[in-house]
């Protein structure tokens, strides 16, 4: 398959998928599909990593598979693992029956395998997108489980084998870069870093998002929220927040976004207590 036949392809079909790509991230996105490699996203939170994932999957019709990622993450998580209480029964069943090497090749087999993100997508004949999702949120020896995908689009099970691919996946990892990962991952990965667009790429995305949002008051949104990210917040606001407050503003009917505006809806953008204090304070809002 083909994901994209050129980056232009890529930024055309993406966009038709609700994902406005700059001239990079279409770049990137379409070599990562010719190439067959994995692309490695990196960037703060909420700037469009994910979603980009989906959009690929959107627009080439592809399934989606998430492995999301978290500390504490194992191999039976993330790879496979067998299911005992089934193998217990089918041992159960046959005792005394048969041999334990003919029970043993018995309970080895597909009918017990549970097979995790990793392996699903691997096992796949249709077109597959991988996500595997913040990625840097696992032990660093998750890594190693993730290198022979990575490298060879194969996993090793030791019971039954290798399974290697029969069609590669288009794999997208993202990190929000709270640890550094491996320069074995990086090797095996193309690179695309995501930051919060500029204001008038922002401005595109969310009246592309939400239609009906007049474009004075999206230019006052965008505005607003640039100088929220300028703050010293736990959470900055990200883009579907901001898109989210779009919609909020057309639920409302608000034309303006004037202070009393921002500060009875600031909930939607700004989900600390000490955040919106701060807004409150740095940006001069009116207080009720």
């Amino acid at each position: 398959m083909t994901w994209f036949s050129s980056p232009d392809d890529a930024s055309a079909r993406l966009h038709a998928a609700g994902y406005l790509a700059d001239a990079p991230t279409a770049t990137t996105t379409y070599l990562a599909g010719a190439l067959e490699k994995p692309l490695l996203i990196e960037g703060p939170a909420g700037v469009g990593k994910t979603e980009l994932a989906k959009a690929v999957a959107r627009s080439t019709g592809a399934e989606l598979i998430r492995l999301q990622c978290y500390e504490g993450l194992d191999e039976a998580r993330a790879l496979y693992e067998w299911n005992y209480k089934k193998q217990l029964l089918r041992i159960q069943a046959s005792s005394g029956d048969q041999a334990w090497g003919e029970t043993h090749d018995d309970i080895f087999t597909d009918e017990f395998l549970l097979t995790r993100p990793l392996l699903s997508a691997i096992r796949r004949d249709e077109p597959t997108v991988l996500l595997v999702d913040e990625v840097d949120k696992t032990d660093v020896e998750v890594e190693g489980l993730l290198l022979e995908v990575l490298s060879d689009f194969q996993v090793t099970i030791p019971e039954l084998g290798t399974v290697a691919a029969t069609r590669r996946p288009f794999v997208v990892l993202t990190s929000n870069a709270t640890r550094e990962l491996s320069e074995a991952v990086k090797r095996r990965c193309l690179y695309l870093h995501l930051d919060y667009p500029d204001a008038e790429r922002e401005r595109e995305i969310v009246t592309s998002q939400v239609p009906g949002l007049d474009d004075a008051v999206a230019r006052q949104l965008v505005e607003v929220v640039a100088r929220m990210r300028e703050l010293e917040l736990k959470k900055a606001p990200s883009i579907a927040e901001s898109v989210d407050w779009a919609r909020t503003l057309i639920a409302l009917e608000i034309g303006d976004l004037d202070e009393d505006a921002i500060r009875s809806t600031l909930g939607v953008v700004l989900k600390h207590a000490s955040d919106q204090a701060r807004a409150v304070k740095e940006l001069r809002l009116a207080r009720a």
